[in-house]
């Protein structure tokens, strides 16, 4: 695979703006729209946190203001005491459109606003995609076996269909490393079709380490097989919004599995990244052009919208957890509790923006450098 030049720092910082600043700022305006159709009122509209670099209050009395720092944004609601609405007691001069006293369904869908914003983002641009370039789809055929592979030792031969990957239906062969590559050491069924014939092979997928393109260092799990020829197959402007949720789905899916995979100790937490690898991603992205970069915008979006619905306090999802308790009780969670569980959203917020900086510094080999320095 021949080696890319990777971009300039300048570039990279423009790329990372350039991906991430939209994205929130249509996560922040789903908040802020399904807000005012709600009759809730907003006081700051931001996009960045710190200082205010640039603003201006619109004639609702909305503050829009973009901050120094674009890790972030949000929508504070009237009457809230800060951006991420902290839970507090409903006082008696309240103000007009408080988010607090808006009733629950309100408040519910306010909070999704956000990550189903991303969501339908996402989901437009792979609209797009299949308008432009159609439903790319290869069989699930093993074409060739990698001499040596998981899948050469447990008997797959060339010619054979992967009917399923622990227990999960093999549609196109695109599923097969998406079924796989988060599973290194994990024995799985793969139930194969030989000439009419079905078997069942039980096997492990093999962690293989290169380095991709722009020369980072990078591991995935393989089982071997390669595919054959792809079939492309126009698709109408009626079928493309399907065609569409479907590749987010699949994508949102692998999500969710691997942090099932964190939470059960299947997967190390040196495997998450932070701001600086987006970063770092967007402007390899970027050099790649438009169309690469438009593509990992849309898997950006997907994540941001399903991490936002993680039920932490201070995400999206945590207010939807509280939410809910308050819905299945017939009232809210006392305040107390609530602001309790958003110190420790904090704290685990700022815990996790530790770690990820840590990986991101170390994937970049910051510390095998320092430590060459000291010794």
């Amino acid at each position: 695979m021949p080696m890319l030049d990777s971009p300039s720092f300048g570039w990279t910082i423009l790329a990372f703006i350039a991906v991430l600043g939209p994205l929130i700022f249509f996560h922040e305006l789903g908040h802020y729209w399904v807000g005012r159709w709600c009759g809730i009122g907003a006081d700051v509209f931001s996009i960045g946190f710190g200082r205010q670099i640039f603003g201006w209050t619109d004639k609702r009395g909305t503050r829009w203001k973009i901050g120094w720092l674009p890790l972030g944004g949000y929508v504070q609601f009237a009457g809230d005491a800060d951006a991420v609405s902290t839970p507090h007691a409903l006082s008696s001069d309240e103000p007009a459109g408080s988010f607090a006293a808006a009733a629950l369904w309100k408040r519910t869908l306010t909070v999704a606003a956000g990550p189903i914003a991303n969501f339908l983002l996402a989901i437009a641009i792979l609209t797009g995609f299949a308008l432009a370039y159609g439903k790319m789809t290869t069989p699930p055929v093993a074409h060739s076996i990698l001499p040596g592979s998981a899948a050469a030792a447990a008997g797959i031969m060339p010619g054979d269909r992967i009917m399923s990957v622990g227990g999960r239906a093999m549609a196109t062969f695109q599923d097969i490393p998406m079924a796989v590559m988060h599973r290194p050491g994990e024995v799985m069924d793969f139930v194969v079709d030989r000439g009419g014939r079905q078997m069942t092979l039980r096997f492990a997928p093999r962690i293989i380490r290169e380095d991709d393109s722009f020369g980072n260092p990078v591991e995935r799990a393989i089982i071997g097989v390669s595919p054959g020829a792809t079939i492309s197959e126009p698709v109408d402007a009626i079928r493309a919004p399907l065609v569409a949720t479907q590749m987010a789905w699949g994508m949102t899916r692998q999500m969710a599995e691997v942090v099932g995979q964190l939470l059960s100790g299947r997967r190390s937490i040196k495997d998450l990244g932070g701001p600086l690898k987006i970063a770092q991603v967007s402007g390899q992205q970027a050099s790649l052009g438009f169309v690469a970069f438009l593509f990992f915008a849309a898997l950006i979006s997907l994540n941001l919208g399903f991490m936002n619905l993680l039920p932490m306090p201070m995400l999206d999802g945590g207010h939807l957890l509280f939410n809910a308790i308050e819905a299945v009780r017939r009232r809210p969670v006392s305040i107390a509790t609530q602001q309790m569980a958003f110190r420790f959203g904090f704290f685990a917020m700022i815990t996790l923006m530790f770690v990820v900086t840590y990986n991101d510094l170390s994937s970049f080999g910051l510390w095998t450098k320092l430590a060459g320095l000291i010794g």
